[in-house]
């Protein structure tokens, strides 16, 4: 059942306006292959994030070895020293096109040099039970970066119902330069399902979890948790997001 897999595109915006093309792009369907990637890692770097404690470095091979959803966050709100924002995040269906979330946040005009320590790292979504069976979607983030450039900028999710993995995705974003406006789309190729676990995941909402770890250059700087239901949309048309602040 678990994979890893996906693909990430994207652009920026330095604080001139001026745009850039592609700064990165991930893992595609890799697979088995995954542990070429990796290979050279010592056991060390490899232990189990089990034995972490607060204050210590969490690596990617340790997170991407978690067999279950973690009981709180690996990292605090500070740790974001490169001052990452993100101001819009959409999901549309890469077969229909259609959009199937759209959150935005305000964005000011100037990126403030201000590190924000928002305690909302954490968020529910509703979604219809449609959305199972989708077998593409594309994931829209819109970021901005503070004065530090950000080298080797990565996303690493792993999603699970219950203990059970349903799939890990790893994106390489890459290189983000100082004072810029980022738009980055990653590709989520959505796991098959066998009907008794959709059927499970539909009557047991928000049992369904994800972890989100952002590196870069390999140190942890975030982590955020969501929870999913797919019982329905609160608004009634077919999506919709809600958040609200969670205990770091």
């Amino acid at each position: 059942m678990e994979g890893v897999g996906g693909t990430s595109r994207g652009e920026f915006e330095d604080e001139r306006g001026e745009r850039g093309g592609d700064f990165g792009e991930g893992a595609d369907d890799v697979g088995d292959d995954w542990g070429r990637v990796v290979s050279d890692t010592t056991a060390a770097e490899r232990g189990d994030v089990a034995e972490w404690r607060a204050g210590e470095p969490v690596t990617p091979q340790q997170v991407l070895r978690l067999d279950g959803y973690t009981p709180g966050y690996l990292c605090l709100p500070e740790d974001n020293v490169y001052n990452i924002n993100f101001s819009r995040f959409k999901i549309r269906d890469l077969g229909s096109g259609e959009v199937i979330l759209d959150i935005r946040k305000h964005r000011p005009l100037e990126i403030q040099e201000v590190i924000e320590l928002d305690p909302s790292r954490f968020i529910q979504y509703h979604f219809s039970p449609g959305f199972l069976t989708l077998k593409e979607i594309g994931a829209t983030l819109e970021f901005t970066v503070g004065s530090r450039a950000l080298n080797r900028f990565r996303l690493i999710e792993r999603h699970f119902f219950r203990n059970l993995i349903l799939k890990t995705f790893d994106f390489e974003i890459g290189f983000c330069i100082p004072h810029s406006r980022n738009t980055c789309e990653h590709i989520y190729c959505l796991p098959d399902l066998d009907p008794d676990t959709v059927a499970e995941m539909i009557s047991h909402p928000f049992q369904t979890r994800s972890d989100s770890f952002y590196f870069v250059n390999n140190q942890l700087v975030m982590h955020h948790k969501a929870e999913y239901s797919f019982t329905g949309s609160e608004r009634g048309d077919g999506a919709a997001g809600t958040s609200r602040p969670a205990a770091v």
